[in-house]
């Protein structure tokens, strides 16, 4: 019995000084040496008879030891010699230092050397001081009276957009709506900046029927979550409307509630045939876009003579990307995009969205729940401290971003995706942290926040499926049971995106010192000097 015993014990030991047995991953053997290969293979060939010898005399005597009083001395051996082996093999891969040498690498196989925690940024509490009360408080005023303007111009523009259409065979156009840095107060740059949503609905008696990416049964793709499709539904259609759409009713006999132009305009299916995409009833974005452009530039020739300004498309693959040019050289961005309200909420189905360049497909619209963000950032601000810091970190990010864009160009990384990073941290962190004071704090968890988010590939929508909205938001039940859509999911597969993403972010984290410093006029005897560089306009 002992002597069974020793030689489990010769074997384990054999076992473990031989790493044949267990091989990792960093173990590697020179295949010149064949005379050394040879050698151990023939040790291990050994080790194995071995090993069944011991297993046959193990069996013959394992009736003995069924009825031996002491057989259970046997199990507590084997056991602990299991537990020291395991035990030392354990320790002898951890203390490999051929592992604690390699390189730290991410999912992706890209190494992290160079990289820096946006924990360990530098910032000088005053120079943060300085720099918002620099660079963000002259825009204040002037942003109010930006605003006021562009409401105006807005009214009447679109006024004479509703003259310059069909009443009767056009779409209807609606009053905008306000989003926007500009509308929430965050503005960080030159020229203003200014987007507008502008809803229209289809002339009676048509009507819109919506499909969500969140519906039960979604016809939806799952690389299009957060979008939805927009069918025009004629009347008729489902057999609950007017049949005169799709009866005819002779020439001796007249609907009662629609005239005959009507009748025969659904019986050609020009509106069908305008609005949609080819061989289906669902909206086209680029057909809307081309009727918005050509509809706007006839708008504009009716009132052009009542301003003392030049009015031109900029972008002409947005549908309403216009530039104010007045005499004195200034200028004003005028971003306008066509959106239908979905059912009686204040969410909307955009035909573009500028930061969102993933979705190529001309039927499925993207979701804007902007007004809901916008509801969401007032209601918090009016429970932060007074002169809270949370509006000067976002402005201060969307800041580096800016310059950092000028530095390496254009990534798919954009002030929507800094905004929903600070959404989550005012839901998450409690309100008396965004003290003012404690601005250098919270712009490092910000960047952190956002550093983390790339890191993982994941940054959640802050309103779609998020259970610490409050409910005087008023979010559509649609929306709040929906599953979280990851703004970042699209990163996933493209990793070229991906990785100028992480760059520009790593530079901007970088820099960010720098550009706080570069950018912040010096005090001199208590005066601020402002004489800016000359990229201070940029």
């Amino acid at each position: 019995m002992q002597g069974a015993i020793t030689r489990v014990c010769m074997v384990v030991v054999a076992a473990i000084l031989n790493p044949l047995l267990f091989p990792n991953e960093n173990t590697t053997i020179p295949e010149q040496d064949d005379d050394l290969l040879a050698r151990m293979k023939e040790h291990q060939n050994k080790l194995e008879s071995e090993q069944k010898r011991l297993e046959q005399e193990i069996s013959q005597t394992e009736t003995a030891l069924i009825v031996d009083r002491d057989s259970y001395g046997w199990y507590f051996w084997s056991a602990l010699c299991l537990v020291i082996f395991f035990t030392i093999e354990v320790c002898r891969q951890e203390m490999n230092p051929d592992e604690i040498s390699d390189p730290v690498e991410d999912e992706d196989g890209d190494s992290s050397a160079g990289y820096l925690s946006a924990k360990t940024v530098a910032l000088d509490k005053v120079v943060l001081n300085n720099f918002c009360k620099t660079r963000f408080h002259p825009f204040i005023h002037e942003s109010g009276r930006v605003r006021e303007f562009i409401e105006g111009f807005a009214d009447d523009l679109l006024e004479a957009l509703r003259s310059v259409c069909d009443r009767e065979a056009d779409l209807e156009v609606e009053d905008f709506v306000g989003i926007g840095s500009m509308f929430e107060s965050w503005r960080v740059s030159k020229p203003p900046t200014c987007d507008l949503i502008v809803p229209f609905s289809p002339p009676q008696p048509f009507r819109f029927q919506f499909q969500l990416w969140c519906d039960p049964a979604p016809d939806i793709p799952l690389d299009l979550q957060g979008c939805g499709k927009i069918k025009l539904i004629k009347p008729g259609g489902n057999g609950a409307d007017c049949l005169c759409g799709t009866t005819n009713l002779g020439d001796d006999m007249l609907c009662l509630l629609h005239n005959r132009n009507e009748c025969e305009k659904l019986d050609e299916h020009g509106l069908v045939e305008f609005l949609c995409a080819k061989n289906t009833m669902y909206l086209s974005k680029d057909q809307i876009m081309r009727w918005f452009q050509i509809s706007v530039t006839k708008a504009w020739g009716q009132i052009s003579h009542k301003y003392d300004f030049e009015l031109a498309f900029w972008n002409l693959d947005l549908p309403g990307a216009l530039k104010i040019k007045f005499r004195s050289g200034k200028t004003v961005v005028l971003n306008v995009t066509p959106a239908v309200q979905f059912e009686d909420t204040d969410a909307y189905l955009i035909s573009h969205f500028p930061s969102d360049t993933s979705n190529s497909s001309d039927i499925h619209w993207q979701l804007s729940l902007t007004v809901y963000e916008r509801n969401l950032l007032k209601y918090l601000a009016k429970r932060l401290p007074t002169n809270s810091c949370h509006i000067h970190c976002l402005q201060i990010v969307s800041f580096l971003h800016k310059k950092q864009t000028a530095l390496t160009g254009r990534c798919a990384f954009s002030n929507y995706h800094i905004k929903t990073a600070l959404l989550h941290l005012l839901l998450s962190k409690r309100l008396a942290m965004w003290q003012p004071q404690s601005l250098g704090h919270r712009l490092r968890d910000l960047l952190s926040f956002l550093q983390q988010s790339l890191e993982e590939k994941r940054l959640y929508h802050v309103i779609v499926g998020n259970s610490r909205i409050p409910n005087e938001i008023l979010v559509p039940e649609i929306i709040c049971s929906a599953e979280p859509i990851n703004l970042f999911r699209p990163l996933v597969l493209q990793r070229h995106v991906y990785a100028k993403m992480e760059e520009h972010f790593q530079e901007m984290v970088r820099n960010t010192s720098v550009l706080l410093q570069e950018y912040t006029p010096h005090f001199s005897n208590g005066h601020v000097r402002h004489e800016f560089s000359s990229t201070d306009h940029t």
